[in-house]
């Protein structure tokens, strides 16, 4: 092979297959949806403590996905090559949030579908979604489940306590009940009527009640 056959390479046939305007048009359009997303993510965050790794993540895979689409979509060899490589790629990071899987396939779509050509589907798409998470994730309705913890030191002021639950909560179900010699203590789980606490205050000045706790759940972690 002379120095000549090396320029005449089928490789350097695939240098003018994306247009320099495409390829900045689409990956300018990516990092706008991937800002999009991570906005959405950021006001939408329901974890402990908000991850920005995560966030930066959510952009990079909206553009590095609108790269890999673009190479695949102007070469049908390339795609099938694609394929076999993407398929040994495994990842071991655990998703703690149910929600966050919808990020990555959403930023994964939105880099498919923009890298398509199919522009206004990628935007408006990209706000439809994004204008419901907010709408429903952000809801914080009183009827979210939360668990009471009681102390009492006897069967009468057990009774006692059950009865002012059961007045001030819209539901109150005993989920465990531990008696020991001169001590008794219930895990409830309750139904609140409104934002208002204060009946826990009530609760724990009660006669024979030794301590009364209000812990929030959501079926997965307490705090």
């Amino acid at each position: 092979m002379s120095f000549s056959d090396i320029f005449k390479s089928s490789f350097l046939e695939n240098v003018a297959a994306v247009s320099v305007l495409d390829m900045v048009l689409a990956l300018a359009l990516a990092f706008g949806i991937g800002l999009f997303i991570l906005f959405i993510y950021k006001k939408t965050c329901s974890g402990v403590m908000y991850s920005s790794s995560f966030g930066v993540t959510l952009l990079a895979l909206t553009m590095i996905t609108t790269l890999v689409i673009l190479a695949v979509t102007s070469n049908v060899v390339l795609s099938l090559g694609m394929v076999g490589a993407l398929s040994i790629v495994r990842f071991r990071t655990a998703v703690k949030e149910p929600l966050d899987l919808a990020f990555l396939f959403w930023s994964i779509a939105a880099g498919i579908v923009l890298a398509a050509g199919l522009l206004p589907l990628a935007v408006i798409g990209s706000v439809v979604i994004g204008l419901i998470l907010l709408v429903f994730v952000n809801r914080k309705p009183h009827t979210n489940p939360y668990i009471v913890v009681v102390q009492c030191d006897g069967q009468q002021s057990e009774q006692n306590a059950m009865q002012l639950l059961r007045a001030a909560t819209e539901r109150c179900v005993v989920k465990s009940k531990t008696v020991q010699k001169g001590r008794i203590e219930m895990n409830m789980e309750v139904r609140l009527k409104s934002d208002d606490t204060a009946f826990i205050n009530d609760l724990d000045g009660l006669e024979g009640v030794e301590s009364a706790v209000l812990v929030s759940y959501n079926g997965e972690y307490m705090g």
